[in-house]
């Protein structure tokens, strides 16, 4: 996935475990709320799961009706989506540190952001899920096991409360570090206007590729482990879906990258392929004989639904920009050699004109 990071500046090559980015104050801060955010609510929830777990009667396999089936499988989805949604938040937000790309780290706030909003809907889907289980009999009859609710809700409450207070940190950090790293860019690009726009657009596509697969494999997860009536062709093609995903998703930072307008547009088609399945998803959700198959995650596929229809086509309008760009001199600031120390390059300098005598200057006409 390194071909869909951004480029460092010039003259600097980042190192892949190096903890230099974390010189910078404001670096330090941003990494630490991500890292604080992820440890907290990650505990959270596998405490979430394991009351859960404990206060089960029956096994999945014992339950025949396939509602209760799907809810049965809604709390240990949340927890999988969740640990990869904010483990995926930690390195995007290492990545971007790292790299100092501040267009990336605005797109960590947002993506926080829906984090905060899924939170909120995961609040009434447990609590749905719970009561029906309970009116099934799959929950213990005991009295401390049918209070799992109240012993779960005070932490699905301080999930959403603890997202939702980092989200504005990060993103008055997020500030900070756009000012900090602005000299950066303009090191890299110089100080030409219209070469600094067409790096902000190829930056806003390279981090638009991240966010897509967030979210496609968040839909896919949620898809594939609660929705019932999935036939194994179906099925194959969902699980097949992710590396396919993958795949594109590389090839189209490469095209990118090196301006070939052949490859973007094919990418493109890809993605109108892509918008088109989301769409018939999010209808199929809702249709009459079928939505009976998602109502353990309805809301949570709808908002994930709606929010890949809303990347994918910022994305395709991104890569349209970005092609629009090709030829007018970027592709020379992405491919160009950088050397893994600054000084060294100094350094070689220093030696050359030392053995070479120095040649007379002439005068040109400009």
């Amino acid at each position: 996935m390194d071909v869909l990071a951004a480029q460092p500046p010039r003259g600097v090559k980042p190192k892949l475990f190096s903890s230099e980015f974390l010189s910078n104050t404001w670096a330090k801060a941003f990494f630490f709320v991500v890292v604080l955010q992820a440890v907290i609510c990650v505990a959270f929830e596998l405490y979430v799961f394991a009351r859960f777990q404990f206060s089960l009667d029956v096994q999945e396999d014992q339950l025949t009706d396939k509602t209760l089936r799907s809810q049965y499988k809604t709390i240990p989805t949340f927890l999988a989506l969740f640990i990869f949604g904010f483990l995926y938040v930690l390195v995007l937000a290492w990545d971007a540190l790292r790299r100092k790309n501040t267009i990336q780290i605005i797109g960590l706030c947002l993506a926080n952001l829906a984090l905060f909003v899924y939170t909120i809907l995961q609040i009434d889907q447990i609590d749905r899920s719970l009561e029906r289980l309970l009116d099934a009999g799959a929950i213990k009859e005991d009295s401390s096991d049918q209070s799992v609710w109240e012993k779960t809700k005070p932490f699905l409450i301080a999930v959403p409360a603890i997202v939702g207070v980092i989200t504005v940190a990060m993103s008055g950090i997020a500030y900070q570090l756009y000012r900090e790293f602005a000299w950066d860019i303009l090191k890299q690009i110089g100080a030409d206007y219209r070469m600094k726009k067409r790096f902000l657009h190829y930056q806003v596509y390279i981090a638009l590729l991240k966010f897509d697969f967030f979210f496609f494999l968040g839909f896919t997860i949620q898809f594939i482990v609660v929705v019932n009536n999935l036939k194994n062709f179906e099925l194959g093609l969902h699980i097949a879906a992710v590396p396919i995903t993958i795949a594109i998703l590389i090839c189209a930072a490469f095209f990118t990258q090196r301006e070939n307008k052949v490859g973007v547009c094919f990418i493109i088609l890809l993605d109108f392929g892509a918008l088109a399945y989301f769409f018939f998803k999010l209808v199929r959700i809702y249709q009459n004989g079928h939505k009976q198959d998602y109502i353990a995650v309805r809301r949570s596929l709808t908002a994930f639904a709606v929010m890949t229809i809303v990347l994918i086509i910022l994305t395709i309008i991104n890569a349209l920009v970005c092609m629009s760009n090709f030829d007018a001199g970027l592709k020379t600031h992405l491919l160009t050699p950088r050397l893994t120390d600054p000084e060294k390059e100094d350094a070689n300098s220093y030696q050359l004109n030392d053995q070479k005598p120095a040649l007379p200057s002439r005068m040109t006409i400009d």
